[in-house]
């Protein structure tokens, strides 16, 4: 696999004499699963009611206070310790062992909410805090869903069907990770828009977004997308089973309150989606016709180094790497120099997002830092934008969104540092700017005679530097350069439409690596000339 250091810089020291100082404390993840034992067990004991509030009261309130207190934790694994720690099954089942805790902890309030005596405000309440634990599996389904092996992509629809979220499961991989810092994401939220707002454009247009990516993918079959093998509907399913499951033993009385829950779970998820890419935009690069969004930099993510809310998210908030390697597993996650970093951990940011002049009062100034003071560069609400740029005075305030003005090319989100840098690649027009141009069109010159791409970075001081990238896939398949998938036309990628003798050629440009998510067709290399 292409270096870490490739897609963003390691801080110095961050991997010396490194050891995982946070093995043991992955188990605390565990606890938010059995915070609902943890509520009944008290309640019994106490008789008091409030225990029935745990869930917002640890996530919203104690992780915050936490992460203000602890500290932060840069420490990088180093490049010889990467495939041993990723072997390390421990980490795994951790993961593993949330399932079954969660579930128990959930069939046991939905048996209290049922069979117990308690007032309405108090069954809201538990159901409001078992809302919460879907809400974090629902990040556990995030890590396991990610990850090649077919068993854990169905242990990630099982934690998402508590919360009837299992077309998470595919939009986020496969629509996410590709329009990620985009206008087109609706996962990724503007400046100048609140919580609020982003919450509908999120959750419908994640639904539809999510379907239209499966009914695309029977389409190139031949097929139409009404069949048990699509991962929209297989994943409801286990929804279905679950909730029926539930009112078939306690009733139809608990129908109000496995909504409930199910709303708070995924609503927690998209306030989390809400902070991580805040304002962030991937410039349009390449010549006319040939446009497309720029590489996924560590600059498109906000990131953060508060240990609790890492060690409670699974290493969530090293987003940027996350971005650049989505099948690597959550002990291997690095930080880097040029990521965006917000003010505290996620779950004291979550806190902000629910009041949004707070939100803005804090975060658009790091938004505007972050591009430069040029507020055209950022990913604006288009209700707002007008308004915003003149609030700004932003020097590009007539350049289109995600386009590269002139401030952009000259320093802007789209060619920065070393490391994040967009590459300019000499072959298929896949990336580039104004300012490269000459240099670039001498390297698709030299590259009929070479076995390898050159490119153009630019690094932090601006230097045009030449690199080396691997050779263009050729005429009869390729790898993709981020995970190692591998097309082979004797094989072709039947899942995906595309049956085997199905030649390369016949592949579209925009198709996304089915593993990965990232990388598309045109940056696919030779095979075997990365390695994984």
């Amino acid at each position: 696999m292409e270096s870490l250091r490739a897609a963003g810089t390691i801080p110095d020291g961050s991997t010396d004499q490194w050891t995982d100082r946070k093995r043991y404390l992955w188990l605390i993840g565990l606890v938010v699963p059995a915070l609902a034992f943890v509520a009944l067990g008290l309640h019994a004991l106490t008789g008091w009611s409030v225990w029935f509030w745990i869930g917002p009261i640890v996530i919203l309130g104690i992780v915050p206070a936490i992460d203000l207190f602890t500290g932060l934790d840069r420490s990088n694994p180093p490049d010889d310790v990467i495939d041993a720690l990723e072997k390390d099954r421990y980490y795994r089942r951790i993961t593993y062992l949330f399932l079954p805790v969660q579930y128990a902890g959930f069939a046991a309030a939905f048996w209290l909410i049922s069979t117990g005596d308690l007032s309405v405000v108090d069954k809201v309440a538990l159901a409001i805090s078992i809302g919460c634990v879907g809400g974090i599996g629902i990040n556990t389904a995030h890590e396991l869903g990610h990850k090649k092996e077919s068993h854990e992509r169905w242990l990630s629809k099982i934690a998402l069907a508590q919360s009837f979220y299992g077309h998470f499961y595919i939009e986020h991989n496969r629509g996410h990770h590709v329009r990620v810092a985009t206008p087109e994401d609706p996962a990724s939220s503007r400046v100048g828009e609140s919580f609020y707002r982003f919450w509908p454009r999120t959750v419908f247009g994640s639904l539809k977004s999510a379907w239209w990516l499966e009914k695309r993918r029977y389409a190139r079959r031949g097929k139409h997308p009404f069949r048990i093998g699509n991962d929209v509907l297989n994943a409801w399913l286990m929804s279905v089973a679950l909730w029926g499951a539930m009112v078939a033993w306690l009733g139809a009385g608990v129908l109000p309150y496995l909504l409930i829950q199910a709303v708070v779970g995924f609503s927690l998820l998209e306030v989390v989606n809400y902070l991580e890419h805040y304002g962030m935009l991937r410039q349009r690069v390449g010549v006319p016709g040939k446009e497309r969004f720029e590489k996924v930099a560590p600059s498109h993510s906000w990131n953060s180094n508060n240990i609790a809310t890492n060690v409670l998210l699974y290493h969530l908030q090293r987003h940027s790497d996350h971005h650049a390697n989505p099948t690597r597993r959550y002990q291997t996650l690095r930080d880097f120099e040029e990521s965006p970093v917000l003010p505290t951990g996620y779950a004291g940011m979550i806190v902000l997002a629910l009041l949004p002049p707070l939100w803005r009062r804090v975060m658009d100034p790091r938004v505007l830092a972050h591009v430069d003071g040029d507020m055209s560069r950022a990913n604006i609400d288009p209700r707002k934008r007008a308004q915003i740029l003149a609030a700004y005075d932003a020097p590009g305030a007539t350049s289109p969104a995600g386009t590269t003005s002139a401030a952009g090319a000259a320093g802007g989100a789209g060619t920065t540092s070393a490391a994040g840098a967009t590459s300019v690649a000499c072959a298929a027009g896949a990336a580039g700017t104004a300012s490269t141009s000459d240099v670039a069109s001498s390297a698709v010159a030299a590259q009929s005679a070479m076995p390898v791409r050159l490119a153009m970075a630019v690094d932090a001081a601006r230097e045009v530097r030449p690199v080396v990238l691997p050779a263009l896939a050729d005429e009869h398949g390729g790898q993709c350069p981020g995970c190692g998938y591998v097309y082979d036309e004797a094989t072709g990628a039947p899942r995906e439409g595309f049956p085997a003798g199905t030649p390369w050629s016949a592949v579209p440009e925009n198709w996304c690596c089915p593993d990965c998510g990232v990388r598309e067709k045109a940056d696919f290399v030779v095979p075997g000339t990365v390695t994984v």
